[in-house]
C-alpha cells in the first residue's frame, strides 16, 4: 500500500486543485441558514443540478452498482446536513436522483444550468467535475457510456479539456495500481473482522469504513491535495475486500 499512497500524493495538477478547494468554502450551514427547502427550490440550486448530474454519471452504464449506490446515500446525508430541514433536504435529493437517473434526454440542459450557475468559480468547476469522474471510476472501470456521458457534461460547463484529461488520465493510472487483496486473510484483516462474524457484522464493518474514506464535494473541503485521490483508492481496495468475503461466505 506505500508504493500507491506515494503514487497518490504525486502531481502538480492536483495540488493545484486540492489547493484551490482549501480555499473554497461556500457549502456551510452559516450559508444556506435561510434557504427554504423544497423540490423546487433544490432543483434549481447548484447542489440538486449535481445530484442531478451524479445520477446520469451513476446511471450511464445501466445500473447504479451497490459501491456507487452507498457513496451517493453517504453524499445525501453529507449534502443534507448544511440546509435546514437535513431530513427532508435528503428525501428530495432522493427524489430528483431516482427521478434524473432514468432520464437521458436532458444531460446537456441540466450540465448547462448547472455549469452557467458556476461559471465564474472554477474551483467549483473543478470540484463537481472531479467528483463525477471520480464517480465513474469507483467500480474500478470507465464504461464508453460512462465516459460519454462525463464528456457531456465537461463540454456543457465549458470545462478546460486539457484539465478534463488531465482529472480522467489520473485517476485511470491511480485505479490501475489499486490491487485486490491476495487472499482472504487480508481481506479480513482490512475490514478489521474475523473470520467467524457473520455477515451482518462485516457489513456493518465495511459501511463503517467506505463513510470513513468515503470521497464527497463537502467533506473535500479543506483537505490537502492527496485526499480525493486517496479516499477513491482506499473505497476501491474496502470494496474489492468486503466482495471477496460476500463470495467466501456464500
Amino acid at each position: 500500500m506505500g508504493n500507491l499512497l506515494l503514487l497518490l500524493i504525486v502531481g502538480g495538477f492536483f495540488y493545484w486543485i486540492f489547493q484551490s478547494y482549501s480555499r473554497y468554502t461556500t457549502y456551510s450551514q452559516e450559508a444556506f441558514k435561510n434557504f427554504s427547502v423544497s423540490k423546487d427550490s433544490l432543483q434549481k440550486s447548484d447542489l440538486g443540478l449535481f445530484v442531478a448530474l451524479v445520477a446520469k454519471v451513476a446511471k450511464a452504464d445501466g445500473r447504479v452498482d451497490a459501491l456507487e449506490a452507498q457513496l451517493i446515500s453517504i453524499m445525501f446525508d453529507d449534502i443534507s446536513n448544511v440546509f435546514p430541514e437535513p431530513q427532508k433536504t435528503k428525501d428530495i435529493l432522493k427524489q430528483i436522483f431516482d427521478e434524473e437517473k432514468n432520464r437521458t434526454d436532458n444531460i446537456q440542459d441540466v450540465a448547462y444550468k448547472l455549469g452557467s450557475a458556476i461559471k465564474r468559480d472554477r474551483a467549483k468547476q473543478q470540484q463537481f467535475m472531479g467528483f463525477l469522474i471520480q464517480l465513474a471510476f469507483v467500480d474500478g472501470e470507465v464504461s464508453q457510456s460512462e465516459e460519454i456521458v462525463l464528456q457531456t457534461i465537461a463540454s456543457s460547463f465549458e470545462f478546460n479539456p486539457d484539465a478534463y484529461h488531465a482529472i480522467f488520465d489520473q485517476f485511470e493510472k491511480m485505479m490501475k495500481n489499486v490491487q485486490p487483496k491476495a487472499n482472504i486473510s487480508d481481506a479480513y484483516r482490512l475490514l478489521g473482522v474475523s473470520e467467524s462474524d457473520d455477515i451482518s457484522t462485516i457489513k456493518k464493518a465495511y459501511r463503517k469504513l467506505i463513510r470513513q474514506y468515503h470521497p464527497d464535494i463537502i467533506k473535500s473541503q479543506g483537505k490537502d491535495e492527496s485526499y480525493m485521490q486517496e479516499a477513491t483508492a482506499k473505497t476501491q481496495e474496502i470494496n474489492q475486500a468486503y466482495e471477496m468475503i460476500k463470495k467466501a461466505k456464500q
